[in-house]
This record gives structure tokens, C-alpha cells and sequence, in this order.
């Protein structure tokens, strides 16, 4: 800001907005002395300064001090602040740490105040060290129950919405029979099938089609394993689902929908496990890559 060839490099006086005035006064001193103060009451004022004045010693010495005070009850509060200032190696810590200590986590406030948008990505995360499923279900309800007239609103069902090439417009198409997330989706025979996901509580191996001559939904046979974050692809008639996660663990498996026979049997495992893969064909052949594009919208 003030050695390059911007426009404060050449002002006498320079306005700083949302600079906490203490912060920028303890890092100016921090500059003739080179000794800084980190306490709790000050270190995201100076974590937030520092980022804005690219003092990178300052923003390194500041995250380190907050990876030594993660605690169930503030990691999800440091998470998100290192998230809006683009420290991602804070973030990534963070992150960890509530994963590993997700069960104690759930149980402190800044879990219950958690905004439904944060409450989604948290949940859908496969690396939370739970005894089970059954765990999520109960840490969503527990938040639900936090404010339950407001957050009743927010367990909506997702809705399909169709792009018209044409147009250059999506339009509401219609409701599938009940909530998916991390879903795979593909279209064969004129129908869109929609495979596995989350109803984000437990990981599902159900399967449904819609058809868009008959406006309807049908429920087709489920697979045999249970994925969310699965790629589905069709290659010379059959479908095929590969990857995922089970809830459990990463999935190395593809099984394959034989329209005619109606029925799912598994194929030859990929060499790797992969979860939140996509799948395209190319040349005939399925080809495995790092995420994928959905039809439908999750309202």
C-alpha cells in the first residue's frame, strides 16, 4: 500500500477503515522495536491488521498462537475467522482439529450458533471422528432444537431446476421424494437419475428417476453399497457408479445399472479409492476426475 505505485503510496494522510486503532498502533511500535505483545484479548485484531498490512511475521507468529489455544469450544470460531482472512494454514489446522475432537465440539455454543449454510458443509464432511452415523443425526437435531421456530425453515427438500440453452435461464422443474446431498446424477434413456447422496444425516444407496415427458418419480433399486460423493457415469447403455464414501470409509468400488436387467452388479475396483470424484466418458472408456457438475440445484 504505501511503496507501490497506488494511489496511498502518495498521500501524506491515508484513511483506514475497520482497523482496530490499538492493533495498528501496537504494530507500528512492533516495526521500530520488533517485539509484539500476543495476548487472547488482542490477537485477532492483530492477526486482521497484520494480514491487511501484508506483515507476514506478524501473520505467521499470530496463527501459531492460535493453533495453541484450539479448544472445542473456540476451534469452530477460529476456523471461520482464519477462513475470512485467507490464513489457510490456520484454516486447515482448524479444521482438523474439529474434526478429530467432532464430539466435543458438538457440544459447546459455538456449534448451537452455527448459521444452516455452515451447518451443511460441516456435517457433509467425511473426515469427523464419530462413533457412527446416528451421531450426525443427533448434532443436527440438538441445533435444530437451539432455535427451533427459525431452523425448521431452513430442513428444506431440494428441488430440481432445468437450463435452458436457449434462453440462458434455469427454471424450477420439480421436488425429488426426499433431501440429497453429494449425490451423483446422470441422464439415460431420456431420465435423470439421481444415485446415492446424503438426506444429510446418513449416506443412502437409494436411487431415483424422474422422467420429464410424465413429470414423475420413480424409485428404482438401490445399490448395493451405500455412497455419497460418488461419480455416475452411462457408457454404451449401462450406468455406472463409482467411488464414494460409505460413511465409513473411502470407497475403491464401481457397481453398474443394467437397464435391461434392472438390477446393480459391482465391476472391477479402481485402483485408488476416491470420494467427491467425477466421471466422464472419453473415447468409449469412463474417466475418473476431481469433482463434478450437477443438474440439479439444492435449494
Amino acid at each position: 500500500m504505501f511503496t507501490n505505485d497506488v494511489r496511498e503510496a502518495r498521500q501524506e494522510e491515508i484513511k483506514m477503515e475497520g482497523v482496530e486503532p490499538n492493533a495498528l498502533w501496537a504494530l507500528v511500535q512492533y516495526a521500530y522495536t520488533g517485539r509484539l505483545e500476543l495476548k487472547e484479548d488482542n490477537i485477532e485484531c492483530l492477526l486482521s491488521t497484520a494480514c491487511l498490512l501484508q506483515l507476514s511475521q506478524v501473520v505467521e507468529a499470530c496463527c501459531k498462537f492460535l493453533m495453541k489455544q484450539l479448544h472445542p469450544s473456540n476451534c469452530l470460531g477460529i476456523r471461520s475467522f482464519a477462513d475470512a482472512q485467507g490464513c489457510t494454514d490456520l484454516h486447515k489446522v482448524a479444521h482438523n482439529y474439529t474434526m478429530e475432537n467432532f464430539m466435543e465440539v458438538i457440544r459447546n455454543q459455538e456449534f448451537l450458533l452455527l448459521p444452516a449454510t455452515e451447518i451443511a458443509k460441516l456435517l457433509a464432511s467425511d473426515d469427523m471422528n464419530i462413533p457412527n452415523e446416528e451421531t450426525i443425526l443427533n448434532a443436527l437435531l440438538t441445533w435444530v432444537r437451539h432455535d427451533l421456530e427459525q431452523r425448521r425453515k431452513d430442513l428444506r427438500a431440494t428441488s430440481i431446476e432445468k437450463y435452458e440453452l436457449r434462453t440462458n435461464m434455469w427454471t424450477p422443474v420439480a421436488n425429488m421424494n426426499g433431501r440429497r446431498l453429494q449425490f451423483g446424477v446422470a441422464v439415460l434413456d431420456d431420465k435423470l437419475y439421481v444415485v446415492g447422496g446424503r438426506d444429510g444425516l446418513k449416506t443412502l444407496n437409494t436411487v431415483e428417476c424422474y422422467n420429464p415427458r410424465t413429470k414423475t418419480w420413480s424409485v428404482m433399486p438401490p445399490m448395493s453399497t451405500h455412497r455419497h460423493g460418488l461419480g455416475v457415469a452411462v457408457l454404451e447403455g449401462p450406468m455406472y457408479a463409482v467411488g464414494g464414501h460409505d460413511g465409513w470409509s473411502y470407497l475403491n468400488t464401481v457397481e453398474r445399472w443394467d437397464p435391461q436387467a434392472r438390477q446393480w452388479n459391482f465391476v472391477a475396483s479402481m485402483s485408488t479409492p476416491r470420494s467427491t470424484v467425477g466421471v466422464a466418458i472419453l473415447n468409449g472408456k469412463y474417466v475418473k476426475a476431481t469433482s463434478v457438475f450437477y443438474l440439479i440445484i439444492l435449494m
